[in-house]
């Protein structure tokens, strides 16, 4: 059982991902069909591939500085406003048509605030947690229900297609700015006298990748994204060519299985061997974009339900093998390059390649919508047998976490 004062402080963490969890939803899920009724449905594919570029930078550099510089709470903080102010200007730049370049300028300049916010506000969670195996799914579980809420709030409002959705997401993340200071507080790292280039732009962390596990587990997460980023961009539009309406109201069914998975992945993590759980998440990968490619509401929706469930036990899985088998002195750091790995390599290689993708399925000026998602189930059926063939691991369960204490020699043992 929890003691009072753990109870506290487990429902300040929940509450902290809940509504960074609705500020995300607010602006990335209605961004497609923003785009598209404002005339600007032509730089979609460079839209979504702004948080690609930005992860190639920023979480890396945020992550160093909460490593070793500054508070994460407070890095956090500062991180939250920077992102609301940008959300707020990106969306007025929509709504008043201030032109594509100052459009795409903007939408660049709030995921370079955006894109470091989840790993370091999943590196304050780890730092709480005294079984991260048990504890982080429910709490993780959380950010799904925020981000259903922040889909919901969209809908409910008729925001779909509006830049209300942008403002009002902007107002959600100067709350999670204001929640900041009411979080546990975390000792600010000792500062480095003397650090590199290297050291202050967080690239040591690239030394994680020696470890052969360590990297097909990275490179597998990050080659999922690429198929997964053609999701949010076109899943919207299949919607209201099927005619549903509120499309982010349905593309919120999605966390349904998500948030099933995450309360269940505690018991999967002390139960199965990783290699088994990254498996079954595959293999539904493969499944959500084969029924997709029925082309009918039914197909489409299974596709959507099952997204959540396939997100959990590839992403949320990888990230707390990351913090079971890492110092932690390079906690922040080994998130945040899965983070540059997955929303930098793999959603950059995604949102482009599932643009070209897309719009080769749409020559004619007719959508094969069977077509674009059946190449997406086959791009997932190959990451599935890269990870068969490349994964070793060995033993049951995580296990312990594996103290190293020299970057050199990151933690080997995997399961």
């Amino acid at each position: 059982m929890l003691s009072t004062l753990r109870r506290a402080e487990y429902a300040e963490l929940v509450l902290l991902f809940f509504i960074q969890g609705a500020a995300m939803a607010m602006w990335f899920v209605p961004l497609s069909p923003v785009l598209d009724a404002h005339g600007l449905a032509g730089i979609k594919p460079l839209a979504f591939a702004t948080s690609a570029v930005a992860a190639f930078l920023s979480p890396l550099v945020f992550g160093a500085m909460a490593d070793r510089q500054a508070s994460p709470v407070k890095v956090l903080r500062g991180l939250a406003v920077a992102t609301a102010a940008a959300m707020a200007l990106a969306s007025a730049a929509v709504q008043g048509r201030w032109g594509t370049g100052t459009v795409l300028i903007l939408i660049q300049l709030h995921a370079l605030c955006s894109a470091p916010t989840w790993s370091i506000a999943s590196t304050i969670v780890f730092a709480r947690l005294q079984d991260a195996r048990r504890e982080f799914g429910p709490i993780r579980a959380m950010a799904t229900l925020g981000w259903m809420g922040g889909c919901l709030l969209v809908s409910a409002v008729g925001a779909d297609r509006s830049t209300l959705s942008g403002f009002g997401g902007a107002v959600v993340w100067l709350v999670v700015a204001v929640f900041t200071f009411f979080l546990p507080r975390m000792d600010t790292p000792r500062a480095a006298e003397h650090l590199t280039w290297v050291q202050r732009f967080g690239l040591d962390a690239l030394m994680l990748l020696r470890e052969r596990d360590h990297r097909v587990v990275f490179v597998t997460s990050a080659l999922f994204m690429i198929p997964l980023a053609g999701f949010y961009p076109y899943a919207p539009p299949h919607l209201a060519s099927l005619g549903m309406d509120r499309t982010s109201a349905w593309m919120s069914l999605g966390q349904v299985t998500e948030i099933v998975a995450m309360f269940s992945l505690g018991y999967l993590l002390h139960r199965w061997r990783l290699k088994w759980i990254f498996t079954v998440g595959l293999v539904l990968g493969v499944v959500r974009f084969a029924v997709s490619a029925w082309d009918s509401r039914s197909g489409l929706l299974t596709g959507i339900v099952l997204h959540g469930a396939s997100f959990t036990l590839v992403f949320i899985t990888a990230q707390i093998y990351i913090d079971q088998r890492i110092d932690p002195a390079w906690r922040a750091r080994g998130q945040a390059l899965m983070s540059l790995l997955n929303s930098g390599v793999g959603n950059l290689a995604g949102y482009l390649g599932t643009g070209a993708w897309f719009a080769a399925c749409s020559a004619g000026g007719t959508t094969r919508w069977s077509s674009f998602w059946s190449g997406l189930a086959v791009a997932v059926a190959g990451v599935l047998v890269f990870f068969l063939f490349s994964y070793r691991g060995r033993g049951t369960g995580l296990g312990p976490r594996v103290e190293e204490t020299s970057a050199q020699r990151p933690a080997s043992e995997a399961d």
